[in-house]
């Protein structure tokens, strides 16, 4: 077994603060980049990052940097945990630093909002390095950062990046799978977000449960089918990055997605209810990504265009519903031709 690499890490969110403290936990030294100086302050004078991660006392081994290039040159692997949005930026200027034989993995579950690409592709577009894959599954940060039991997905092609990923991010509290599947599990994180919103919205709206359930299942439905039409592998939606990872979003009060339907729900703007979170609600930019790529790919997908109509054209959340449960059923399981792997034909709902 070949050492363990130095990590570096970018991005000083919750997320990114909890994935660097949860390396150094394990021993490897870390390097965390954050643009904001009182936040590199803070986490090297006072190990904590209060306003992204209350509670947690960072490990000893996360040194904060504001520079990137401090952060990448002398690390072996990176972890990029940078708002979707922002993520090609980021990747931009990295590239100065990060060289060919750097592993690079990410943990950002959202689409690139002009382009719909995702971000293993804008990695491959605006830096040199190849040896990447993606972290995904069902962890809410502020579970993980608690120690509280959890499982995820390494998925890459590259069994070196799933090596090393699996022995800086596994421990006691965390199990850490192996996947290849790349493209699934990164449609699996951005898609799950926009079903999130559409259930916080039917909590807040007490339908009742056999409602969120229809509407959670019909989400999986609508997304497994455009999944598969872009080329993904049909079980890795039943797996921790599809079905797990969707479950914890769409139940999980702390999700920010759930919260942003919420928000809506009670009557709250677009703009009130992202401002109230203080994060980033990925699903809030990946609908209108699902829209076009459903339509690109044939793929009726009327849960997704209806909690669109609610975030971006003002379509009231009770109207959504009623629209909703007024289209007519179809099919409720499409089979499979050609094989377990084939995708299935574009159907309707």
């Amino acid at each position: 077994m070949s050492p363990p690499p130095r990590w570096a890490v970018l991005g000083a969110g919750n997320w990114g603060t909890t994935l660097a403290h949860s390396i150094a936990t394990n021993g490897l030294p870390v390097k965390l980049w954050t643009r904001d100086a009182s936040q590199r302050d803070e986490i090297n004078q006072a190990h904590t990052n209060a306003r992204a991660v209350p509670g947690l006392r960072i490990a000893d081994g996360v040194l904060a940097t504001t520079a990137l290039w401090d952060a990448i040159d002398d690390a072996e692997a990176v972890l990029i945990a940078i708002p979707s949005q922002a993520f090609r930026e980021v990747c931009r200027a990295a590239g100065d630093v990060l060289r060919p034989e750097h592993l690079v993995l990410h943990a950002t579950k959202g689409l690139e909002n002009d382009s719909r690409k995702r971000m293993s592709e804008i990695l491959l577009e605006e830096t040199c390095v190849r040896q990447l894959g993606v972290v995904s599954g069902p962890n809410i940060a502020a579970e993980v950062a608690q120690g509280k039991p959890a499982g995820t997905v390494v998925a890459s092609p590259f069994p070196r990046v799933i090596e090393h990923g699996r022995r800086a991010l596994s421990s006691a509290r965390m199990m850490v799978f192996a996947g290849t599947d790349v493209l699934g599990v990164e449609l699996c994180g951005a898609l799950k977000n926009v079903v999130a919103i559409a259930a916080g919205m039917a909590d807040e709206m007490k339908v009742g449960d056999n409602a969120k359930a229809f509407l959670v299942t019909r989400g999986l439905a609508e997304l497994m089918r455009l999944a598969f039409a872009m080329g993904a592998e049909p079980m890795t939606m039943t797996g921790l990055a599809g079905i797990g990872d969707l479950m914890v979003t769409c139940a999980s009060p702390m999700s920010r997605n759930h919260r942003v339907g919420v928000a809506l729900a009670r009557g709250a703007s677009l703009d009130e209810a992202v401002a109230s979170l203080g994060m980033v609600a990925e699903g809030v930019h990946a609908s209108r990504s699902a829209r076009v790529l459903a339509g690109i790919h044939g793929i009726e997908m009327p849960l997704f265009e209806h909690v669109d109509l609610v975030l971006h054209e003002g379509l009231p959340p009770t109207e959504a519903i009623a629209s909703l449960m007024s289209l007519p059923a179809g099919r409720d399981v499409a089979r499979f031709r050609g094989g377990a792997s084939a995708p299935p034909r574009p159907t309707t709902r």
